[in-house]
């Protein structure tokens, strides 16, 4: 599973087959590290059900939130519509294998921006850190170990580490730094509502020129 085309029908059946959450809670590894910090522009990659870019609106923020279904980018739309963010909230559809969202950002984050198809992370995360303004943050939030619900259940995965993941993208130093980069235990709760341990890899970096 490769193509373009193959990735947009599976994510489109993906959020399709999914109900609509009237109220998507923000990440915790989000909220922990944005909470006190002045609102200005954000962009969320991978904006699934939408409770990152909702949280970031009612702080002040406004967001530019991106996903490559046109059914989740829809719904995140008419939920800040229907919550009064309608003017704080942009939701577009985007490949990230093929185009980025133009603008210069203070917060840029990818939470679980994984996918069974090919997409070069290193690139699309190196060209966000470009989009920063000085003193902007790119937070990566990643998966470091299996759920039960996960469509990734090989028992042989490996989960990059936040070390790995900023070698990756391969940023000048002298323009970013590396200001987390933890493997945090945390409860997850599952789209039926089990719950399980699982392990974040967190890589916070802020650009400093």
């Amino acid at each position: 599973m490769n193509s373009t085309t193959d990735a947009v029908t599976y994510w489109e059946g993906v959020y399709a087959a999914r109900s609509a959450a009237a109220d998507p809670q923000p990440n915790a590894r989000l909220t922990e590290t944005v909470t006190g910090r002045p609102p200005g522009d954000a962009l969320d990659l991978g904006c699934g059900n939408g409770g990152d870019a909702l949280w970031l609106a009612r702080q002040g923020w406004h967001v530019t939130a991106v996903d490559i279904s046109a059914v989740a980018a829809e719904r995140l739309a008419g939920l800040a519509r229907s919550g009064g963010l309608g003017d704080r909230v942009v939701a577009v559809r985007h490949d990230l294998h093929d185009s980025f969202p133009e603008g210069e950002f203070d917060l840029i984050c990818a939470h679980y921006l994984h996918t069974p198809f090919d997409l070069d992370r290193s690139t699309v995360l190196h060209g966000a850190a470009q989009a920063l303004r000085v003193d902007g943050q790119l937070l990566v939030v990643d998966h470091g170990s299996t759920a039960p619900w996960s469509w990734n259940q090989d028992p042989d995965a490996h989960y990059p580490s936040p070390a790995e993941v900023a070698a990756g993208i391969d940023l000048d130093p002298a323009r970013w730094t590396v200001e987390r980069a933890e493997s945090p235990h945390r409860t997850a709760t599952g789209p039926d509502g089990q719950t399980a341990e699982v392990i974040d890899h967190v890589l916070l970096i802020r650009r400093t020129a």
